[in-house]
């Protein structure tokens, strides 16, 4: 083990080699090239101005995008159609009425599993219109509406694109389309709407 007065001076001879090795080299490489010191430091000072003033730049605030059209489903021609968001389905349709003179257009559901998809990419998950007085009369008063799939399916008629039926959305049978249409892939990815533009 070394005595504490050799650590020491040894540290300071350390010290003073190292200033005499370091010192000189960075003197004399400034005093040979002091227009390139003198322009890092400008070129510094100007980074950090603006870097400075970048920071003190108020954020624009983030643009809300409210959705103003939603999809409809043209019984008639089993094309797609956008139409005024918040319009009580069925609406008028591009084909004109069905054959029994009611309107042609129900609301659609647009799902993709894509971020952004193509039109390739999107598929139509169900259909959905509201029911007749005279139907929801005739419907069973359910008391177990406590599900927000219930609550949103009250007085609504859904059904697939290709079936024929309607079905109350609201009963098991319209919960089960619900439940499919939102069912996860096999990379285990839910859909999400796809809004149109």
């Amino acid at each position: 083990m070394l005595p504490e007065w050799f650590k020491i001076e040894l540290q300071r001879k350390w010290e003073r080699l190292s200033e005499r090795l370091r010192l000189p080299i960075v003197r004399r490489w400034i005093n040979e090239y002091p227009r390139v010191v003198f322009s890092a430091a400008a070129v510094s000072a100007m980074l950090l101005l603006a870097v400075g003033i970048w920071l003190l730049i108020p954020d624009k605030p983030i643009e809300v995008v409210t959705i103003e059209k939603e999809w409809y489903y043209d019984l008639n021609t089993g094309g797609l159609f956008t139409a005024e968001k918040g319009l009580e389905p069925p609406i008028e349709a591009p084909s004109g009425p069905l054959p029994d003179g009611k309107p042609a257009g129900v609301r659609a559901y647009v799902l993709s599993y894509a971020y952004e998809p193509n039109e390739s990419e999107r598929f139509i998950a169900f259909l959905e219109t509201t029911a007749s007085a005279e139907m929801l009369a005739k419907w069973p008063k359910r008391r177990d509406s406590v599900s927000a799939a219930k609550k949103w399916g009250k007085g609504k008629l859904i059904r697939k694109v290709d079936d024929k039926l309607w079905i109350p959305a609201d009963s098991p049978l319209g919960l089960q389309i619900l439940q499919q249409a939102f069912a996860p892939n096999k990379d285990g990815e839910r859909p999400t709407y796809c809004r149109p533009r």
